[in-house]
């Protein structure tokens, strides 16, 4: 599917790209190649290969959620540098 060079200045307009003339012959033979490649893809019979969302296997790669022991509030701000009314207290960063 040969595209002009109108459509490729059309494409690279959108794309906000200034091509020169030689950019342009080049980039129209690389992006027809494409559209040849995509044709040549959806002339392939698929209609017996069902749909899927991936080809591996699904499983999860997380550890199982188990609760842990977690620290008292008063070792979780002995190392703040500013506590207030128990909490760590920290620059504004918004008027």
């Amino acid at each position: 599917m040969p595209l002009t060079l109108q459509e490729v200045q059309h494409i690279a307009e959108l794309a906000k790209l200034e091509l020169t003339e030689a950019e342009m012959i080049h980039f129209r033979e690389q992006l027809s190649a494409v559209l040849d490649y995509a044709a040549a893809l959806r002339a392939v019979d698929t209609s017996a290969i069902p749909p899927t969302a991936t080809v591996l296997p699904l499983r999860t790669v997380l550890r199982d959620d188990v609760p842990q022991p977690w620290l008292d509030r008063e070792a979780l701000l002995a190392n703040a540098a500013e506590v207030e009314a128990g909490c760590f207290k920290v620059p504004a960063v918004l008027d």
